[in-house]
């Protein structure tokens, strides 16, 4: 069993980091890898980069010690052979994924460069056994994917990575929510495998490395894990999903994984969006995301992290109860006789208010963070009633109303606005 390995490999994982993270700060500001103020940042003072180096050395470490050479994973019906991911790739992967993210905090390289490497890297893991050959819906059963398994990895992969650098933009954010992965991961992991399952051991590796470096990044924070660690984290999280959960026959097996990771999908995915309705490349910074929306209608950093963690912690509960709540049987043998598969209706109602009030919280924070059309409908309505107003008048109302949770009943005449000097 290999539950104990889960937790040592957490435990030096994490003590690792946490050691680490200092020097490292201290090697970012001799070589100039330092983040400084900007407009669209919520620091306020320069900090130095390339923490992500001190996670990738807790990573290294645990994963040598506490990973097998080669994972076995469970033997899918469709499955020739049973699937084998091989260890070294992986690392291999994950340091050069790391230094990537090293090049971009010192040099910021182009955006083609970056992904090139992104993409170099999700190929090696893919090469490892890292495949996503079918995945198990809930209800309805196996979708193949035969000859797409490699590059649909890539592609889950190389967006694992983005996801994760992008949602990377206030102190704890990132290293938290993938703590809360990780474990999450871990659990699910365990339950779909057995004790016996190496994946669920790299999933607590990646917490432990998370959580260490989070000690010195949690608000106000004394270093940034900068590309090199979210591009880690990002492909670190990737391969879990696809040999944890992703390459089995368990109903979760896709489902889970999008919901312990919703939040980060979720805010690079209306970040991106809105970037692409408005002509920008999708790849442009901007103040859009989740942290960016909480700090312009007045929440602190530490009061942003803990709402996105909560919110987290929230999804990836649910994911668990979609494991381990028994709200749905498969056909059994009971009594001598077939007792056809079906719904248990005291715990199917259990599931249903677990869901309910997972999408309730959902929906309610995301109509807080104005990505609902409220903006934009209190935006035409103030253009009807005076079509004459500016559109830094117009946009200062909102923001002042958004900020202030009061909005004015709209009048039948104009505002009166004051004659020009």
């Amino acid at each position: 069993m290999l539950y104990w390995h889960a937790v040592f490999a957490f435990l030096a994982a994490a003590a690792v980091a946490l050691l680490l993270t200092p020097l490292a700060g201290i090697a970012a500001r001799r070589v100039g890898a330092v983040s400084f103020p900007s407009a669209r940042g919520l620091s306020s003072k320069p900090t130095p980069l390339l923490g992500g180096l001190a996670i990738l050395t807790g990573f290294l470490l645990a994963a040598i010690i506490w990973v097998p050479d080669t994972i076995s994973l469970p033997r899918t019906a469709h499955a020739a052979h049973v699937p084998i991911v091989h260890k070294w790739p992986l690392i291999a992967g994950a340091v050069l994924i790391a230094l990537i993210g090293a090049l971009d905090d010192l040099r910021d390289l182009q955006p083609i460069v970056k992904l090139a490497g992104q993409i170099v890297a999700a190929i090696v893991a893919v090469r490892a056994g890292a495949t996503i050959n079918d995945v198990t819906l809930p209800l309805v059963g196996s979708l193949q994917f035969t000859d797409a398994g490699g590059p649909l990895a890539v592609i889950w992969l190389v967006a694992m990575m983005n996801i994760v650098n992008l949602s990377d933009g206030v102190d704890g954010l990132a290293a938290g929510v993938c703590t809360i992965d990780g474990i999450a991961f871990t659990i699910i992991v365990f339950s779909i495998q057995g004790g016996n399952s190496a994946a669920a051991v790299l999933a607590a590796i990646t917490a432990g490395a998370s959580v260490g470096f989070l000690f010195h990044n949690f608000y106000p924070a004394k270093i940034f894990m900068g590309d090199t660690g979210s591009n880690l984290l990002g492909y670190l999280l990737g391969v879990t999903a696809v040999i944890g959960s992703l390459k089995t026959t368990a109903s979760v097996a896709l489902v889970a994984p999008l919901l312990i990771l919703a939040v980060p999908f979720l805010d690079t995915g209306f970040v991106v969006a809105k970037r692409l309705k408005y002509g920008r490349k999708p790849w442009q910074a901007d103040d859009n995301h989740f942290h960016h929306r909480m700090a312009r209608i007045g929440f602190s950093q530490r009061k942003t992290v803990g709402y996105l963690y909560a919110w987290t912690l929230m999804l990836a509960a649910v994911a668990l109860a979609l494991r381990f709540v028994p709200y749905y049987h498969d056909r059994e043998h009971h009594n001598g006789s077939y007792v056809p598969a079906g719904y248990h209706l005291g715990w199917a109602i259990v599931m249903g208010v677990i869901l309910l009030a997972g999408a309730t919280a959902s929906v309610y924070l995301v109509y807080v963070l104005e990505i609902l059309k409220f903006k934009s409908a209190r935006v035409d309505q103030l253009r009807r009633v005076d079509p004459q107003a500016s559109d830094e008048e117009i946009d200062q109302t909102v923001e002042r109303d958004v900020a202030t949770g009061e909005f004015d009943a709209v009048k039948e005449e104009p505002p009166e606005r004051p004659e020009p000097d």
